[in-house]
């Protein structure tokens, strides 16, 4: 799967060239999402598999209590897809705290909600490595605000991922369960408030099952069933925590909790899975939706994927690929920043540049990605495009140093248009540069890093552009 460096455009060998001869299976949509909620697990510093889990412990309760079958499908994807909006509230989770968002959230997941519980969560997590008068300032500003901060990082959340659940065509039952996945029995939960029957029951066994998940991790079945038994009528319906007892007498239960085949077993639980396999149509939806997740993450990077897309898009339009190829490379350019859930937004949105441990945090990005992407068998395909997208021709790029004879032509289309978004955009650290520059910059570094193939292709488009708005102005 590698090219020739060579000038000419049917000299470079091509990756969706290799990748024709034998098209990836398609699949059922539990596969697929199961897969990407592996991103998911990452931007809530929980352990991989996090959500695999919930749909596990979830769906066993939700059999249990007789669920009818529309139900039982609206838990299983909105299990998997809890998480969705979890991005979107990270930055502002850095900003407010002056914390780790990743370990903030891992953490979080731990507390109860009583008064000095959360006193001693805010006190201790806030402000870790800042100065002290920063870090009292931080912290007064987050006890006095404490209620409404709360409630805006939940409501941000939580409809975010709803939302995100709407466009990736998931009916209302699942959407509802997201958008109200923090609301409490009590009525003390998130965002809005409700109590008792008013939330709906799968995002109860949602919550439930995200507790159980986080407690089993931490302590065992002994923990996981004391903390859920603690909020049964606070946090949950007593019934779902009775129901959860019943079915965790089962030993079978717990063992598939370690079960290195739970992954297996859960995809095999799919309710869609004899229907119809996801089409190329909705996998354009479904990659455009996590893109919308991964640049949800920071204010910096908000529409990069998109603009990495169509800037890619445009590359490969002038340099004449097909159309079905150029399908396929969009794909990677909505996903080759999936790794970035992984890093936490005190690196991404820092106003210096990152030190040394910082960029090696940074650095271990593509990998990430192409980890992720690998899992998936739709997406399994695109996954080295996404993992080289930061190497360069001389070898000087990262992670793994590649030179140009290992970059095929799709890693170099990729690497000039995510390159050119991140010097036409505001960074932290400066902004936006002008397009003179931009062209500057990277004219200077082609042959080094840039395939000058590319680089002209991307100038022409450019260039087409213009002077089609300046026309459709006129």
């Amino acid at each position: 799967m590698t090219c020739e460096p060579t000038s000419a455009l049917h000299d470079r060998r091509s990756l969706f060239d290799v990748r024709r001869v034998s098209d990836p299976p398609r699949l059922a949509l539990g596969e697929l999402i199961g897969s990407l909620s592996f991103a998911l697990d990452m931007t809530e510093g929980q352990p991989p598999g996090h959500s695999v889990r919930c749909c596990w412990i979830g769906t066993r309760i939700g059999r249990a209590l007789g669920m009818s079958s529309q139900a039982y499908d609206d838990l299983y994807y909105a299990l998997l897809l809890k998480d969705l909006g979890c991005s979107s509230n990270a930055a502002r989770i850095c900003a407010l705290y002056l914390t780790d968002d990743l370990r903030f959230k891992h953490d979080f997941k731990v507390l109860d909600d009583s008064l000095m519980s959360v006193l001693r969560f805010v006190i201790t997590r806030t402000g870790a490595g800042a100065g002290l008068s920063e870090r009292l300032r931080a912290t007064v500003n987050a006890l006095r605000q404490g209620s409404k901060i709360s409630r805006e990082l939940f409501e941000t959340r939580c409809h975010r991922g709803a939302d995100i659940a709407a466009r990736m065509r998931f009916p209302a039952g699942v959407q509802d369960a997201i958008r109200n996945l923090d609301e409490h029995w009590n009525g003390r939960g998130q965002p809005c408030r409700i109590s008792g029957n008013e939330i709906p029951r799968i995002a109860n066994i949602a919550l439930l099952a995200q507790v159980v998940d986080v407690f089993h991790t931490e302590g065992g079945p002994d923990a996981a069933m004391a903390e859920a038994t603690r909020r049964a009528g606070s946090w949950f319906d007593p019934q779902l925590v009775a129901t959860l007892w019943k079915v965790s007498r089962n030993p079978g239960f717990w063992q598939a909790l370690r079960d290195p085949e739970l992954e297996t077993r859960v995809f095999a639980l799919d309710p869609r899975r004899d229907g119809t396999p996801v089409d190329e149509d909705y996998l354009d939806d479904i990659a455009e939706a996590f893109a919308d997740v991964v640049d949800a993450k920071s204010p910096f990077t908000a529409d990069h994927s998109k603009r990495v897309m169509f800037y890619a898009d445009m590359i490969a339009e002038e340099l004449g690929l097909e159309s079905d190829h150029r399908r396929w490379l969009r794909r990677a350019a909505l996903l080759h920043d999936v790794g970035k859930l992984a890093v936490s937004n005190q690196i991404l949105d820092k106003s210096d540049k990152p030190d040394a441990e910082e960029w090696q945090v940074i650095r271990s990005h593509p990998t990430h990605s192409r980890a992720i992407l690998e899992r998936i068998a739709a997406f399994r395909d695109i996954a080295p495009v996404a993992g080289a997208h930061h190497e360069r021709l001389d070898g000087a790029g990262y992670p793994l140093g590649l030179d140009a004879a290992s970059l095929c032509l799709e890693v170099r289309i990729l690497t000039v248009a995510d390159v050119f978004d991140a010097l036409s955009a505001a960074r932290p650290y400066r902004a936006a540069l002008p397009l003179d520059t931009v062209h500057e910059i990277m004219g200077r570094n082609a042959r080094s890093a840039f395939d000058p193939l590319c680089l002209e292709a991307l100038k022409t488009g450019l260039s087409r552009l213009g002077t089609a708005v300046a026309q459709s102005a006129a």
